[in-house]
């Protein structure tokens, strides 16, 4: 999660251009079909290898261990079969590679495969550029049922799968044991709702340790409005029409605004700011003690820590039921107008990364979810889970999430620009102004944007 949001007024531009762009595709596609020039909608012979495999390109923007765990898959499938060979590209940021993707989409230059952060799924469904995998799945009888179904729900949209789930984390709560037991609390027992988490924040304060914190980033405000069933946006949050509102100023976003306003007019509340590294390493050397991260960030809490390290699900407001998370990270899409044996070597190499034993590794070489929970029953899983009982928590999480609308997530185009609403919404609650005021006004940005796009769009 924290390759993205560096440049969402770039991003809002692109998204505009892009749109547009593919529009015009659309037009072209109809009377380019038997084209051979390499145009928009052009048909060609499939790239193959000397030894003549199929051989398709797969644009990804994971670095670090995430990269080496993708070079290390596709080193795997290809071994593993005679006909295809998947050459992993990495592209730079999520921004990076979609404005790469946006100079070829729809061509027969497109990668087969791309990797796109799951704020950009209504842009790929309406670009124009992608094969929904659905048409694949059809075709193949491929059972779905085998896979997590709140991690698909993201990516669904009118009951069809649109790209396949790949990188996948939901935001935990992650605390201080041994802090929780020298403040009287219970270290087995995290606290549950948002005023539970202030009454032990109020107890967690003392010297230089702050008793909660959450990063000044818009999607943890969309999770904590989500698992009390709130909507982001209109049109059931854009998935049974195209939204043309955003909402989340409403009760459930107040809630949030509220409870953070009040931790940090009482002193309990640590601001680390909007850097992902800053408030990992607050919470390591021990000047907070509560803090929300990402499930792939567990693995790293446990390591860095010099003491007992807990994990939680995410809290909830006191007068509603939890509702559960919606799902984070990115998803693979399949190329439209690339040859068609190369669209086969994408659905062959994408059933092979949501096999059990695929998933197992990039699960423990990343900290992402499996998408295919028999996974989990692998044994170097359990042996994992058996030294580290955190890690289940998230999984537990994630399957204990109600299914709707709140919880599959909201479908806008312009996500990015909205969470930068939220971020400056934060930065100016915590300067001391009204929560209903910078909650609207974050509201009134993000309509602004919407409007642009939808315009754009038509």
């Amino acid at each position: 999660m924290k390759k993205f949001g560096k440049s969402p007024f770039l991003w809002l531009l692109i998204v505009a251009m892009a749109i547009l762009t593919a529009c015009t595709n659309s037009d072209s596609n109809t009377n380019s079909e038997s084209s051979t020039d390499g145009e928009k909608g052009a048909t060609k012979e499939p790239a193959k290898t000397e030894e003549g495999k199929v051989s398709i390109e797969f644009w990804h923007a994971m670095s670090g261990t995430g990269q080496e765990s993708i070079d290390a898959i596709v080193k795997g499938f290809n071994e593993s079969q005679d006909k295809y060979e998947v050459k992993a590209e990495y592209q730079g940021t999520y921004e990076e590679s979609l404005t790469k993707l946006r100079s070829v989409g729809g061509t027969k230059d497109a990668p087969a495969i791309t990797q796109v952060f799951e704020v950009g799924t209504k842009y790929m469904i309406d670009s124009g550029y992608i094969e929904p995998m659905q048409s694949f799945i059809d075709k193949d009888n491929y059972d779905l049922s085998q896979l997590e179904e709140n991690i698909l729900n993201y990516y669904r949209v009118d009951g069809d799968l649109y790209s396949m789930p790949f990188n996948s984390s939901t935001p935990v709560m992650i605390y201080n044991k041994d802090a929780f037991e020298k403040a009287g609390l219970d270290p087995e027992k995290a606290p549950e709702t948002f005023s539970e988490v202030m009454a032990a924040a109020e107890k967690l304060t003392k010297d230089d340790m702050k008793g909660f914190s959450m990063l000044t980033y818009g999607w943890f405000f969309e999770q904590l409005v989500a698992t009390q069933g709130g909507l982001y946006v209109n049109e059931n949050n854009g998935r049974t029409g195209d939204a043309t509102e955003a909402v989340f100023n409403g009760p459930e976003g107040r809630n949030v605004f509220d409870f953070l306003d009040k931790m940090n007019k009482a002193g309990t509340f640590g601001n680390f700011g909007t850097n992902w590294d800053d408030i990992r390493a607050a919470f390591a050397t021990e000047k907070v003690a509560m803090y929300m991260d990402s499930s792939a960030g567990v693995a790293g809490a446990i390591a860095n820590a010099p003491f007992e390290v807990g994990v939680a699900y995410i809290p909830h407001a006191d007068e509603v039921k939890r509702n559960g998370v919606v799902i984070g990270g990115a998803s693979l899409w399949m190329s439209k107008g690339i040859a068609e044996e190369e669209q086969e070597a994408a659905w062959e190499f994408m059933k092979y990364l949501t096999t059990p034993e695929v998933q197992a590794k990039w699960h423990l070489d990343t900290g992402y979810f499996a998408i295919n929970p028999k996974a989990y029953d692998e044994e170097n899983v359990k042996a994992k889970w058996a030294e580290y009982p955190q890690f289940k928590v998230t999984v537990d999480q994630l399957q204990d999430t109600v299914p709707g609308y709140a919880t599959q997530g909201a479908l806008i185009s312009v996500f990015p620009e909205s969470r930068q609403q939220i971020v400056t919404a934060l930065e100016e609650l915590y300067q001391g102004k009204d929560p209903q005021e910078v909650l609207d006004k974050a509201v009134e940005g993000t309509n602004r944007a919407m409007e642009i796009a939808n315009k754009t769009k038509k």
